[in-house]
């Protein structure tokens, strides 16, 4: 039989009690006894193992077995005196018999000291201490946080434990034989309780809190409900009991020390004096006890407004002033009736209950609600009344019945409005004027006469014009002092129906004040323009055509617009009254027809007829014209539609139109200009200058790797061109070194005889060879069709001077001559001044 050992230990200051029903059975304080001082009080209460009354038989154990618990409860008496020890002993021997809960161990939470703390003992009947039974111990926290002798089943707390973290652990224990590891008893759990101490505070979630209360509240009225949180036991003990005070906030609030509830304990606090508060409020558990674990938080508590102060204006009497110009609707000023109330509380209604303003100004309040704004109610006029008075009235839109007796919640003030005189336009004496004139009227008829006046004291003078824009075409002029706007033209009603004149009226003294006024001229209509036909004077007669055909209907229009409408009489002119051929019909709807007299027309007889048409309208005086209606005989088909017309299509083909017919011509002019453009752009192409294009070489390589005698170290360059014109053949032992003229020089193809008789001055006369040049250009086809005369002024083997450079002058002793620079011309005047050489006689200009 399996036996679990409990060690009832208690002292004189532990009471422990038992019971059969779950729940904490002892307490005690957190220190343990030594190793030593357990095992000596275990060898002093060992009884044989079933023999204790307190170990009942295990329910549900086999017929072989039970189970017993031992349990040492750590004591705090440790390093007493040895007689105190000796009485606690005494007492520890004293059997007590009680009832136990076998499967249920009990262990303070939160040791703290070195040792493991000792929980409990499993022992077997089945153990005779001789080392064959081990004892084994599974579950929740086996090996991590208890752990077990598998010899003495002594069982240990390794870990410190904290409630708040796990309240329990369910354990199994079983004994095995140690050899065979077979189970000796079978597997039985229990349960490890830890048992609770005071170690939390208690903890405002929630904090810091914020609160609203109204002003003037009576007291005891509820703010809020705090609530602290303690992570204590609260079935055991005191541990979670908490208790609520209030440490800052007196003697305006309180707090109910076991609800949380914050309340008012002063009344009639006042927002407009004091508006917010922070309070500060503790949670102690223990039930407030000494010793207990306190947490704090604060509330900020705010007043809210409520409706309890009247408006006020600060002056009884308020001075404002307005220009008499202002428009209706300008602002003449604000008011304000201050209340100590904000929000809603605070909003204000203004309204002029009395002054002999009424009806001039209004009173309304802004979008605030809190201003009143005065405004131009009519216009205003310094002459006639310079200033009013206005009695106005603020009061409170919110009303709080509460509050009724701090009334009136309105107030009133006085308001004096001056009317300020400005320099005021001129006043026409109606705002806009309407005239009716006869077209016929004539000039110099006065249309109306304008009156304006100064509307301020002084009545200055008014002088009066007529704006130039409004009457662009001068039809009217107005009298500068008198205001009478008369005609200066004559006016149509056909042309311009209507004048609309804008007249200005000024201050003499003070031109800047200008004021205007619309003028509506409406020009009536008289009988002045004749009816004359309407659409086309011409039209057709087939030759197929009988007697009483009708050939066209007439219609005449008149620009004039009688009163009656219009009517209109027509009839064929005296001179064609009796004629054979046609005859007019009036219809006595302002048309009329023309109908033939008689048949057989023949475009051989006669092709154009003639016919003058009378007509007159109906008023007075009576307008009269004769127009002439050109009728064609044309040759027409069976159905009436013509077909031509004399010689001349009188309409075109149906399979033509005119639209095409202008396309199609406008198409052949077009390439006609064309052609004549390409013509005269291949007549006027200019020829190439050089008919062989070898000669038209412009790709020139200079190489100047060292310096040399001029051009003749440019071996790229054909220098033919300047060949002096007098030598025909190269001088003996001066030909090029480097290569052969391609191309002659223009000289050599002149003869010589030629060129000395032209200008009869031998080879010096430049002048005879220009003619010689011209003359061979003259003759060459390939030349360009201009003269031109090219010097190249430079040194080198073709100049007559041949080479001026002084890197060859020290090969010879020589002095050089430079008389020849006489015959060069005036281009080499200046080089024949700079060598010293005196003119004996200048050559001939060309």
């Amino acid at each position: 039989m399996v036996q679990v050992q409990l060690n009832k230990s208690v002292d004189r200051n532990t009471v422990i009690s038992e019971h059969h029903t779950p729940g904490p059975i002892t307490r005690g304080v957190k220190e343990r006894t030594s190793p030593d001082d357990s095992n000596r009080r275990k060898k002093e209460r060992s009884v044989p193992p079933c023999e204790e009354p307190d170990c009942p038989e295990l329910e549900g154990s086999s017929s072989f077995g039970s189970l017993c618990m031992s349990t040492l409860l750590p004591q705090g008496n440790l390093g007493k005196p040895a007689e105190e020890e000796n009485t606690r002993r005494s007492v520890l021997l004293q059997r007590v018999k009680r009832g136990w809960v076998w499967n249920q161990f009990f262990v303070l939470e939160e040791y703290t000291g070195l040792e493991p703390l000792y929980i409990g003992k499993l022992h077997s009947d089945m153990d005779k201490g001789d080392g064959s039974i081990k004892y084994i111990l599974t579950g929740e926290g086996a090996g991590t946080t208890f752990t077990i002798d598998d010899n003495t089943g002594d069982i240990h707390a390794i870990q410190r434990l904290d409630r708040e973290v796990k309240s329990q652990y369910v354990l199994r224990a079983q004994a095995r034989n140690r050899l065979t590891d077979r189970p000796l008893e079978p597997e039985s759990e229990f349960i490890v309780k830890i048992q609770d101490i005071n170690d939390n505070e208690p903890k405002f979630l929630d904090g810091p809190y914020q609160a609203t209360v109204p002003e003037m509240s009576r007291i005891g009225t509820s703010i809020i409900q705090l609530t602290a949180t303690d992570a204590d036991d609260p079935t055991y003990g005191n541990s979670a009991r908490v208790v609520y005070s209030i440490l800052e906030g007196q003697p305006y609030f309180s707090v109910d020390a076991k609800t949380g509830v914050v309340r008012v304990s002063l009344a009639d606090m006042d927002r407009e004096t004091r508006e917010n508060y922070t309070i500060v409020i503790q949670a102690k558990d223990m039930g407030g006890q000494l010793g207990g674990l306190a947490g704090t938080t604060t509330v900020n508590i705010t007043l809210s407004d409520v409706n309890d102060n009247p408006p006020v204006f600060d002056q009884r009497l308020y001075q404002m002033s307005v220009p008499e110009s202002a428009p209706v609707g300008s602002v003449v000023g604000r008011l304000w009736a201050k209340d100590r109330d904000t929000g809603v509380n605070a909003e204000m209604k203004y309204s002029i209950i009395d002054g002999d303003g009424r009806d001039t100004f209004d009173i309304s309040t802004d979008s605030t609600n809190l201003f009143g704004i005065i405004t131009v109610k009519k216009p205003l006029n310094f002459e006639n009344k310079p200033s009013y008075t206005l009695k106005v009235e603020g009061a409170n839109t919110h009303l709080d019945s509460t509050f009724r007796h701090r009334g009136p919640f309105k107030d009133v003030t006085i308001v004096h409005v001056s009317v300020e005189d400005v320099d005021e336009p001129p006043q026409f004496d109606s705002p806009s004027y309407y005239v009716e004139l006869p077209e016929d009227a004539e000039i110099g008829t006065v249309v109306k006469t304008m009156s304006a006046r100064d509307p301020d004291a002084a009545n200055n003078t008014v002088r009066y014009s007529i704006e130039r824009t409004s009457d662009p075409d001068k039809f009217f002029y107005i009298e500068i002092t008198s205001g009478a706007l008369m005609t200066v033209r004559s006016l149509d009603r056909e042309e311009v129906g209507w004048h609309n004149i804008t007249v200005l009226a000024m201050e003499m003294n003070n031109p800047t004040q200008i004021a205007s006024v619309s003028v509506a001229v409406r020009v009536l209509d008289i009988n002045d323009n004749p009816p004359s036909l309407n659409h086309y004077l011409e039209t057709f007669v087939c030759e197929n055509a009988k007697a009483g055909q009708l050939i066209q209907t007439v219609t005449a229009v008149d620009p004039d617009e009688p009163l009656g409408g219009q009517r209109f009489y027509y009839s064929l002119a005296p001179e064609a009254a009796n004629n054979p051929n046609f005859t007019l019909r009036d219809n006595q709807d302002n048309t009329a027809w023309i109908l033939t007299r008689r048949g057989g027309w023949s475009q051989q007889d006669q092709i154009i007829f003639y016919l003058p048409i009378f007509v007159s309208d109906g008023e007075q005086p009576m307008q009269t014209s004769t127009s002439t209606l050109t009728i064609r005989v044309c040759s027409c088909d069976q159905e009436g539609n013509v077909m031509s017309c004399n010689a001349e299509a009188y309409s075109l083909p149906a399979s033509l139109s005119k639209g095409a017919l202008i396309a199609i011509l406008a198409c052949i002019f077009v390439l006609l200009v064309m052609i004549l453009l390409m013509l005269s752009l291949r007549t006027h192409r200019k020829k190439p200058y050089l008919c062989d294009e070898e000669e038209n070489v412009h790709e020139n390589i200079v190489r100047y790797d060292d310096e040399g005698g001029g051009e003749e170290d440019t071996e790229a360059f054909d220098i033919a061109a300047m060949w002096n014109p007098r030598e025909v053949h190269h001088p003996l032992g001066k030909m090029r070194q480097d290569m052969m003229p391609e191309i002659e020089s223009l000289s050599r193809y002149v003869p010589q005889p030629c060129v000395i008789g032209v200008g009869g001055g031998g080879d010096s006369n430049v002048h005879g060879y220009v003619l010689a040049k011209l003359l061979e250009a003259d003759l060459d086809p390939c030349a360009p069709p201009y003269d031109s005369l090219q010097t190249y002024a430079y040194e080198g083997e073709g100049s007559v001077a041949e080479s001026l450079s002084s890197l060859q002058s020290g090969t010879s002793n020589a002095d050089h001559e430079y008389d020849y620079l006489n015959d060069w011309g005036p281009r080499f005047k200046k080089l024949a001044e700079m060598y010293g050489v005196l003119e004996t006689k200048t050559p001939p200009m060309w």
